[in-house]
């Protein structure tokens, strides 16, 4: 079970927002290194908040794992000095404009989309065609 794989979809409409992706076995994987991705290529991480501010209970994802996703309009949450600091909420919505988590992509922090606690996961098989 725990090889299997997850898509992760928007709680208000379900457009896919993420490849598919296995859950990582270990925070000891993770890379916290400012300005490099803190979750491995095909992975999530289901934060236990220690590792990322406020996020204890949301799945954690690579940015470029994220598909059919956008930066939200509002600039107020576009804040950041080289990227996006996420401290001012989530600023990713799915194709429709629903909010789905927040990128986090700024020069002093490791690099990750933090996703909403209500997306849904969704093991690959039981997604419809």
């Amino acid at each position: 079970m725990a090889n299997d794989q997850l898509i992760f979809r928007c709680p208000a409409c379900e457009a896919v927002i993420t490849r598919p992706l296995v859950a990582l076995d270990s925070a000891e994987s993770l890379c916290l290194e400012d300005g490099r991705s803190a979750v491995p290529q095909g992975f999530y991480w289901k934060s236990d908040g220690k590792y990322f501010n406020g996020s204890e209970g949301c799945f954690v994802v690579k940015l470029d794992e994220l598909v059919g996703t956008k930066l939200l309009s509002d600039s107020g949450r576009l804040n950041g000095c080289c990227g996006l600091d996420g401290l001012d909420g989530p600023n990713l919505t799915c194709c429709e404009g629903h909010e789905v988590g927040t990128e986090c992509s700024d020069c002093w922090m490791a690099h990750a989309a933090i996703l909403l606690p209500n997306v849904l996961p969704m093991l690959t098989g039981t997604v419809p065609d």
